[in-house]
């Protein structure tokens, strides 16, 4: 199903036609979730594919045999996208493991009574747009997008593919949310503390690993490891598809890099909008990477809580 210009407008959000259809998006909110369900909840480039990775390998006690022989997509298929069905019912994998970009006022009330487990993983928003623009980049089956300018307006105003990252994290964060089995971990965590937000999962996922265990589920879920890893950094998918000479999908991962990108004039306007969405929100970001000689007293300055 290539469909690679068409957009499907799903509620007021646009997806895209490759991976969409209406039927796939109705059957999404719909789905009978499993006591069992291990739920992965993003909005776009904001570390999905990492907490697929960490997921698999606590399921497998750091055990990298499925990471290394099964893509990503179909051991971790997307609730929303056309063959999503297919590939669940071809599954026996226990528990079984979701991932999805919907946001909450679509999909929260498929999970209500449920045990389910959702894992919602947020990232600091300005890098965010950077990873999404260059992303559009390379994906012919999302809208060609011409200067950065136009790319950073079209976010704030919650106008591209998967709809506003605003609404997308407040909904999914609220406390009227009222989701019992919810774990909030940020990319920002997993690079200052990868063994320590590995424990967290496994822990939540009531899945406790020994020492060695998550020592191996370090190594196989380390940036570099992932990037070299083609289950993983979608080099599979053909070339009419993601153009790979056009970017990597595994591009840097570091935080603080929109500091590259962003003008100073940007970056005010982003701010602007940023506070005036925010207000009241109790959410913390950070925004740069850490230095190494800081301490972990010191980690807490350099968090924006707004």
């Amino acid at each position: 199903m290539a469909r690679l210009d068409v957009t499907e407008v799903f509620h007021g959000i646009s997806f895209p036609g490759h991976l969409h259809t209406q039927e796939s998006l109705e059957h999404a909110l719909k789905f009978q979730f499993q006591d069992t369900d291990i739920l992965i909840v993003s909005y776009p480039k904001s570390g999905t594919t990492w907490i697929q990775e960490i997921v698999t390998l606590i399921s497998n006690r750091g055990d990298s045999h499925l990471s290394q022989t099964v893509p990503n997509w179909t051991r971790a298929p997307w609730l929303e996208q056309y063959y999503f069905t297919a590939v669940l019912e071809a599954s026996s994998t226990t528990p079984r493991l979701i991932t999805t970009h919907l946001p909450h006022h679509l999909l929260g009330p498929a999970l209500q009574g449920t045990k389910a487990k959702v894992i919602y993983v947020s990232r600091n928003p300005k890098d965010v747009v950077v990873s999404y623009y260059h992303f559009h980049k390379m994906a012919n089956f999302l809208p060609k997008v011409d200067t950065f300018a136009e790319f950073l307006k079209g976010f704030l105003e919650g106008t591209l593919h998967f709809g506003s990252w605003f609404d997308h994290i407040k909904g999914w964060t609220s406390p009227t949310a009222a989701i019992d089995n919810l774990l909030h971990i940020t990319y920002e965590e997993m690079s200052l503390d990868l063994p320590g937000s590995i424990k967290r999962m496994s822990s939540f996922l009531q899945c406790p690993l020994v020492e060695d265990e998550v020592i191996n589920c370090v190594k196989h879920c380390s940036f570099s490891s992932m990037r070299d890893n083609k289950m993983i950094n979608y080099t599979l998918v053909s070339e009419d598809i993601m153009d790979h000479s056009k970017g990597s999908f595994m591009r840097k991962g570091e935080v603080g890099d929109w500091k590259h990108t962003f003008t100073e004039e940007q970056n005010q306007y982003f701010e602007s909008i940023f506070t005036s969405k925010m207000q009241g929100c109790t959410l913390e970001f950070v925004w740069e990477k850490q230095e190494e000689e800081e301490t972990k007293e010191e980690i807490p300055q350099q968090k924006t809580k707004v």
